[in-house]
């Protein structure tokens, strides 16, 4: 591998697989919090928390058109408390540790290190782990979330470090350009801040559908209903979800815009519906419609999250199927 610091590579790797370790911790953290949790007063064997009615009003002082109930509240112990502060400690420790892995792997390789499917999920899932810190600067309230957050980011460290796992190496002849340092960057952004926005999405789905079933006479809640139950309100779910994909469209728009600059420098076209460029393509379509339904009477709610979980959808089918199994122009896959 001539060109490549295997040193610096090496410690790269152990940074990598250290920051695995600390997220784990994290993890097992935030989901203590979470199962510390308390629905309601004093409940009894999982039982849901009896809501109360609530008027909703047409302006001030306006007639009752329905009564909805107030959903249960959630107390946390100052232990658990305790323990999800520490846990964001950690998490911030393991971020800083992933990042200087991301950082000597650049070193190693003398280029920005995104250039296979190994090094573009470790950043993709560095972004994760950013993008709900950033959620919870702002919505403090879904802290205890963490370890729904940071399973999928695990996960995708895992595969990246063993299925996915490329030595070091120098950049291919196609990929010595600048503008891998500012297409791939955008897309790993982008992509990394969806995959947190997709899990706050599922988690919404669970807690509109416990919202639901508890309104029913003789709802007993099982294991879903009672994690369900613990949950923030949905709302708050939809807004954060929400937020993180309007932070992340735009970058993922200008992401492929780039890429067709790129193409046409590279290869003449700046679109040859090639398979990884057709399926950028309907990722974007699908997520420009779960904007347009957030926008629009009607296709709020429920149906905005399942058109924002078939655009995380379309991203992994395309990161995984088309980068492994189909061949193009795209296919610099780099799997050892």
């Amino acid at each position: 591998m001539a060109g490549i610091n295997g040193s610096m590579a090496h410690l790269s790797d152990g940074l990598f697989t250290t920051a695995i370790a600390v997220y784990a911790v994290a993890m097992v953290g935030f989901t203590a919090e979470f199962a510390f949790a308390r629905v309601g007063r004093k409940l009894s064997a999982g039982a849901a928390a009896p809501a109360r009615p609530a008027k909703v009003l047409v302006g001030a002082g306006g007639p009752p058109l329905e009564q909805r109930p107030t959903p249960p509240t959630v107390a946390r112990s100052g232990g658990a408390q305790r323990i999800g502060r520490w846990s964001v400690v950690v998490l911030v420790l393991g971020a800083l540790v992933h990042t200087a892995s991301i950082a000597v792997r650049a070193s190693a390789v003398d280029a920005v290190p995104w250039s296979n499917m190994y090094e573009f999920a470790s950043v993709a899932g560095l972004v994760g782990v950013i993008a709900f810190l950033a959620v919870l600067w702002k919505l403090p309230v879904l802290r205890h979330l963490g370890g729904f957050i940071l399973l999928p980011v695990i996960l995708v460290m895992f595969l990246a470090g063993t299925v996915l796992y490329s030595k070091a190496q120098p950049l291919v002849p196609a990929l010595q350009s600048y503008w891998l340092a500012i297409h791939v960057t955008l897309v790993s952004i982008g992509e990394g801040a969806l995959m947190t926005s997709a899990v706050l999405s599922v988690l919404y789905l669970m807690k509109i559908r416990y919202d639901r079933l508890a309104l029913e006479a003789g709802y007993k809640p099982g294991s879903l209903g009672t994690l369900a139950a613990k949950l923030p309100s949905a709302a708050a779910l939809d807004k954060a979800a929400y937020r993180v994909v309007a932070f992340s469209f735009p970058l993922y728009t200008v992401a492929i815009i780039c890429g067709a600059i790129w193409a046409e420098a590279a290869w003449g076209r700046y679109w040859g519906w090639d398979p990884k460029e057709t399926w950028a393509f309907i990722a974007w379509v699908v997520y420009a419609c779960y904007l347009h339904a957030r926008a629009t009477a009607g296709w709020k709610g429920r149906i905005a999250a399942w058109i924002n979980l078939l655009g995380f959808f379309s991203i992994t089918f395309n990161f995984f199927v088309i980068n492994m199994v189909v061949s193009g122009l795209h296919s610099y896959a780099g799997l050892s």
